[in-house]
C-alpha cells in the first residue's frame, strides 16, 4: 500500500491551484492520501474553501485531521462538514477504511494535543485551567485508542496533528516540547496494533521516529518533507516482502 501523506500546508485564501500540479500525480505513486493537520492559516471558512477544492477531485481517497491553526477562529466544525462536502474525510476520535487492492487501510485519527512525554508531562493537577489543559490530552487520546479499536484492517494508520513522540521534534527548542504533543498518543499507538503514525505541527522538527513499542512515526509537516508530499509503502501482512516499510519517496513541487 501506497500512502502520501502532508501535514501544514497553511493554505490561504491566495493560495488556490498552488499544489494542484503536484497532486495531478498522486494516483501514478499513491492509493491514499493522509493530511496531517493545519491545512489553513487561521482557520477561517475562506481559507478552508480553498483547501476543500485543492484537494477534491484528486483521483484517491483524501483523509484528514485538523490542526491548531484549523481550530483558531472557532470554525472548526464548519470546516470538518465543508471539506466532507468536498468528499475529504475527516477524522476526529473516528476511524475510517478503505479498500485497496482487495486488502484494507484502516486509519484512526485525531488532533491530538500537548502536555509533554514521560517524566516531563504535564498533569491533571492543580489550577483548573492546567487540569483542562492535560485533560484534553488525556480525552483526545483515549478517543484515539478507541477508534482504533474499531478497526479490523489488513494495515492501519494513526493520524495526528499533535505528535506521539519526542524522537520527531529534534530540531525544536526543548522548551516546547510539551506543546508539540503528547506520550499518551503514543501510548494509545502502541496499544492499538498501529503500522505506521503520521503527524505534524512541528515545522523544525525532523522526519523519522519510533514510539516505545516500535511503531515508526514519520512528521510530514510541509516544511520537514519539503514537497509537495511523501509517500511511505507499507506491506500487507501474508504478503512476500522485505519490511514493514519499504520506500519513502518525496514526490511532488519543493515548498
Amino acid at each position: 500500500m501506497r500512502i502520501a501523506a502532508v501535514g501544514d500546508v497553511h493554505l490561504g485564501t491566495d493560495s488556490a491551484g498552488l499544489l494542484r500540479p503536484a497532486l495531478e500525480e498522486l494516483p501514478r505513486c499513491a492509493d491514499v492520501l493522509l493530511l496531517a493537520g493545519d491545512l489553513t492559516r487561521h482557520g477561517t471558512l475562506d481559507e478552508a474553501r480553498v483547501v476543500a477544492e485543492e484537494f477534491q477531485d484528486v483521483g484517491v481517497p483524501v483523509i484528514a485531521v485538523l490542526g491548531n491553526h484549523d481550530h483558531h477562529s472557532d470554525f472548526q466544525r464548519e470546516i470538518a462538514t465543508l471539506l466532507t462536502e468536498h468528499g475529504i474525510s475527516v477524522l476526529e476520535g473516528t476511524a475510517a477504511t478503505v479498500t485497496i487492492g482487495g486488502r484494507t487501510l484502516g486509519v484512526a485519527g485525531t488532533k491530538g494535543f500537548g502536555g509533554g512525554f514521560a517524566g516531563k508531562c504535564a498533569s491533571v493537577f492543580g489550577e483548573r485551567i492546567m487540569r483542562e489543559f492535560a485533560s484534553h490530552t488525556v480525552d483526545l487520546a483515549d478517543s484515539l485508542r478507541v477508534a482504533l479499536r474499531q478497526l479490523d484492517t489488513d494495515v492501519t494508520v494513526a493520524l495526528t496533528h499533535y505528535s506521539p513522540v519526542s524522537d520527531t521534534l529534534h530540531g525544536e527548542p526543548r522548551e516546547i516540547y510539551p506543546f508539540l504533543g503528547s506520550y499518551l498518543l503514543g501510548e494509545a499507538i502502541d496499544e492499538g496494533g498501529v503500522d505506521l503514525a503520521l503527524h505534524g505541527h512541528a515545522h523544525a522538527g525532523c522526519e523519522s521516529g519510533t514510539t516505545p513499542g516500535g511503531v515508526r512515526v514519520r512528521n510530514v509537516a510541509q516544511p520537514v518533507i519539503r514537497a509537495a508530499f511523501a509517500v511511505y509503502e507499507l506491506t500487507v501482512p501474508g504478503e512476500e516482502t522485505p519490511a514493514p516499510e519499504l520506500a519513502t519517496e518525496a514526490a511532488g513541487a519543493r515548498s
